[in-house]
């Protein structure tokens, strides 16, 4: 594992997983981490808005970032996003007292949302973590900030986590909710998910 920047944020260490092994069916089958929004890939967006992390960890192909990060697989390969969590939190150092929970395709993600995020959690120390919701309150999942030690219990406590969803383990966790600003929470699944954010944003789409 490589650093990836600085290591704290008020005194906290944290890490961050960013998942990025799904096959992007909804999406034509397209290397989805790989496409260029406003001028770099979703994967690099992501993860420049994870620069203040001590650690970065990537679940995926390997590939050129503009990062220092480190990369494992999912077991199996293509086993959903619960297990590539387990995978991601196995290969982060330390542990972290906090790990960001993110997906590669959030192309409005950045670094002060992570920043919110953070502070959402270190200011209370009553919870489980952190996460973002949109102007009707839902959640995206894969977008928040969890205490590791909550992770571990519950991905424990789930047993094998290949084929399961990812609100079956933060689902039954105690979490902030914390509102998200503009394109911040709009993940890309679809053709129409892309054109509505490239519309929104005016950013350039290849």
């Amino acid at each position: 594992m490589v650093a990836a920047g600085g290591a704290s944020v008020r005194g906290v260490g944290w890490g961050a997983v960013v998942l990025a092994g799904g096959r992007a069916r909804r999406l034509g089958g397209v290397d989805k981490p790989a496409l260029v929004v406003g001028g770099r890939t979703m994967l690099d967006t992501v993860l420049l808005a994870c620069a203040g992390a001590g650690s970065i960890v990537v679940v995926g192909e390997t590939r050129p970032v503009a990062v220092e990060v480190g990369w494992v697989r999912e077991e199996p390969p293509h086993g959903g996003p619960l297990a590539g969590l387990t995978a991601g939190l196995g290969a982060l150092p330390g542990p972290p007292e906090l790990v960001a929970v993110l997906a590669a395709d959030l192309p409005g993600l950045r670094a002060g949302t992570v920043g919110r995020l953070l502070d959402a959690v270190d200011g209370d120390g009553g919870t489980d973590g952190a996460l973002l919701v949109d102007r009707d309150g839902r959640p995206q999942w894969l977008a928040g900030v969890w205490r590791c030690t909550a992770l571990r219990r519950g991905l424990a406590e789930l047993g094998n986590p290949s084929g399961r969803p990812l609100h079956a383990l933060l689902g039954g966790l105690r979490a902030i909710r914390v509102p998200g600003r503009d394109t911040e929470v709009a993940d890309i699944d679809t053709a129409a998910d892309l054109a509505a954010h490239s519309r929104h944003t005016g950013d350039p789409v290849t």
